[in-house]
């Protein structure tokens, strides 16, 4: 009777085991999946964010080697102007030290020539138009210096009525063509941009081949930019481009550039791909950083004269 009792018990003790065993091995088996699904879970939360790190990276890396660009494009610019100014500065003596020669009457083979005109008696040239002629120049180069000068120290309308008065006595020349562009440079100051724009456009006009022409129609293709009147910001970029004195000038790469960042982003806008949205400059009146000039502020032109001169100037 005991050997049956126990013939019984034992087969229901082993099968009490293996059932405790098998709940066990599935308990185990879900702890094992739920900290398998934590750890993948984990692992795809870090490969998302080094993928988001990677791009912010390549971004930056693009806005860097664009900068770099840039920033090349300026330094080779102001190298050449640099080197453009200074030989116009040793033209410029040069051509005061001949002038003067003359009035300190070095030119005497000069004084001995005659002029015939129409088989009219000939006449000795006159001295006192050589010397009205040199004393001009001198003296717009003076008034020049001074307005330039007024103009780095922050007073631009004082700048303006300098350049203004200069382009007024000379007309034409290179003297004419800086003043209107440092014109326009003292509107731009004095947050007078549609002024600044006219007086770009008629200058480059006006010196289709001068040394500030490409600087010019650069400086329209920006504020036209800046208003994010795109259409006219790429007419003067292709009119750069174009022009055959800006082909070695700096102006002419960065226009280049330029130009081509814009028909990338007209390209995605055409693809459905989403672009920067251009946000208008406002540009504000630039304050003097400088003394103020002791001249009589009554003397001065107001922003809407100076403004309003640029028509009796041109």
């Amino acid at each position: 009777m005991k050997n049956k009792k126990l013939n019984i018990v034992f087969p229901l003790l082993m099968v009490a085991a293996l059932t405790g065993c098998s709940q066990m091995t599935v308990l185990r088996t879900k702890e094992i999946k739920a900290v398998g699904a934590e750890v993948q879970a984990n692992l795809d939360s870090v490969v998302q964010s080094l993928k988001a790190q990677n791009d912010s990276l390549r971004a930056e890396l693009a806005a860097a080697d664009l900068a770099q660009k840039r920033m090349q494009a300026e330094i080779t610019m102001l190298s050449r102007r640099v080197g453009d100014e200074s030989e116009r500065n040793d033209s410029r003596q040069e051509e005061i030290i001949y002038r003067l020669d003359m009035l300190l009457g070095k030119s005497d083979k000069i004084l001995a020539k005659k002029v015939v005109v129409s088989g009219a008696p000939t006449a000795p040239v006159s001295m006192d138009s050589l010397e009205r002629e040199a004393e001009k120049l001198v003296e717009a180069e003076a008034m020049f210096n001074t307005a330039r000068s007024d103009y780095h120290r922050g007073e631009f309308k004082l700048a303006y009525s300098g350049f203004k008065q200069v382009y007024e006595q000379m007309k034409e020349g290179e003297l004419a063509e800086n003043s209107l562009y440092w014109m326009a440079l003292c509107l731009i100051d004095v947050a007078q941009i549609d002024k600044a724009k006219k007086v770009f456009a008629r200058m480059s006009e006006a010196f289709p081949d001068g040394q500030k022409t490409c600087p010019a129609l650069f400086k329209l293709s920006t504020l036209y930019g800046e208003e994010c009147d795109i259409n006219k910001q790429k007419q003067y970029l292709q009119k750069i481009l174009s022009t055959k004195s800006c082909e070695k000038s700096a102006e002419f790469e960065q226009a280049a550039e330029m130009l081509q960042e814009i028909l990338e982003k007209e390209d995605k806008k055409s693809a459905g791909e989403p672009v920067e949205r251009c946000v208008p400059v406002v540009r504000e009146p630039v304050k003097p950083t400088s003394r103020k000039s002791t001249t009589n502020n009554a003397s001065e032109p107001t922003a809407s004269a100076t403004a309003e001169s640029t028509e009796a100037a041109l």
